[in-house]
């Protein structure tokens, strides 16, 4: 797709990006099954190719309205389209560009509703008073240390797991000890991004992001052998942190050394010998989030460690969609969020599951709104 972008209110660098991204769609049309807005709505304004079409035309200084940004509110970001694309789109990438360059089309409520959830959850002290209340889950296991330390690794408690289902990091600490390796927290107030990224505020983005550099890079020099990531969303975008900087921009290698050093908690577990763990039998079905499918390329990976430990593992339909949860997307856009978890939460209990596990704390709290049975994250099925 041929673009002549006349805008000289981005940066060179987001142009650069614009332009890439825009030529290398072929307007081939098979992201369109694979996105779940489209197949909600059927207007392929709300497909991957029509927001292509929209970013596209203002960048190259057409009319554009808030109409427009209400299509791009409407993706998910779950880059399900980026799985499908023979081209190899990197549509997330043109989606922030072209959110952040028509956000001020956005009225002041709107804007002012979204500052107010971007502080609220990435602020511990604001976040654990009000998110005590919507707890999920609590520590249901004694905490262990490692008989002998072999190795250590920082581990990114995230912004709101820890108050919301503090057994996720309790449980990983305690799967890392009886591998004899050290885990270091990591602040809760390092946020690592994503939710500014996401909703149109790349400077606070970029402010926590070099915060994050700096401090974990030093981690790596002097502790840490890897960077743990328990929370796919959080997982995806330090894992993306390189592309936020130009190749010229000083903290463009040292992004490439934190992303390289970034690990989910499946893929550390994956090269670890888990044989001394033990488990009780449980039927389970696995919601694999499109962070870890879509954005780390990771899927399949947790089902292939849960079956070493015997659990059978039914394909689930549509498993390549959204749940609906997509970072904070299912506190702006309810109507769309809500179908799709129904929709998914149907597919999951298909197979009449004693338990749905996940490996995203959004998936884990969007899903348990809608589920009569319990939903957790799959790492504490092995904190027997």
């Amino acid at each position: 797709m041929h673009a002549e972008l006349k805008q000289p209110s981005i940066t060179q660098h987001e142009n650069d990006i614009a332009s890439q991204v825009i030529a290398s769609c072929v307007h081939c049309g098979f992201c369109l099954p694979t996105c779940p807005t489209y197949q909600i709505s059927g207007d392929e304004l709300d497909s991957p190719r029509g927001r292509i079409y929209l970013i596209k035309s203002a960048l190259e200084n057409n009319e554009y309205s808030s109409k427009s940004l209400k299509h791009l509110d409407q993706c998910l970001t779950c880059r399900s389209c980026e799985t499908t694309c023979p081209s190899g789109v990197k549509y997330g990438k043109l989606l922030e560009v072209g959110r952040n360059f028509i956000e001020p089309k956005r009225s002041i409520l709107q804007t002012l509703y979204r500052f107010a959830v971007r502080k609220v959850l990435s602020t511990p002290l604001i976040f654990k008073p009000v998110g005590y209340f919507f707890r999920h889950s609590k520590i249901i296991s004694k905490p262990i240390k490692p008989e002998k330390v072999k190795s250590t690794v920082l581990l990114l408690g995230g912004c709101v797991q820890p108050t919301l289902a503090p057994n996720i990091n309790h449980s990983i600490k305690n799967i890392l000890a009886k591998l004899d390796v050290r885990v270091l927290d990591d602040r809760q107030s390092d946020c690592c991004g994503a939710l500014d990224q996401h909703l149109a505020a790349p400077k606070d983005a970029l402010s926590k992001v070099k915060r994050n550099i700096d401090k974990w890079t030093l981690e790596l020099e002097s502790n840490a052998e890897a960077i743990i990531s328990s929370a796919s969303g959080c997982g995806v975008m330090v894992k993306d942190y390189p592309s936020l900087f130009e190749e010229s921009d000083p903290y463009f290698e040292k992004a490439k050394r934190v992303s390289s050093k970034t690990q989910d908690i499946a893929e550390y577990l994956a090269n670890q010998d888990l044989s001394g763990l033990q488990l009780s039998e449980l039927n389970v079905s696995y919601h694999e989030p499109c962070t870890l499918q879509h954005g780390q390329k990771l899927g399949g990976l947790v089902e292939s460690i849960l079956s070493q430990f015997g659990y059978l593992n039914t394909p689930i339909k549509d498993s390549h969609i959204c749940c609906g949860s997509a970072g904070a997307y299912s506190i702006f856009e309810t109507e769309i969020a809500n179908k799709l978890m129904i929709n998914k939460l149907e597919n999951l209990n298909a197979s009449q599951p004693e338990m749905i596990v996940t490996s995203n704390i959004g998936c884990l709290m969007h899903l348990q709104k809608g589920s009569s049975i319990p939903v957790k994250h799959w790492v504490e099925l092995l904190d027997a």
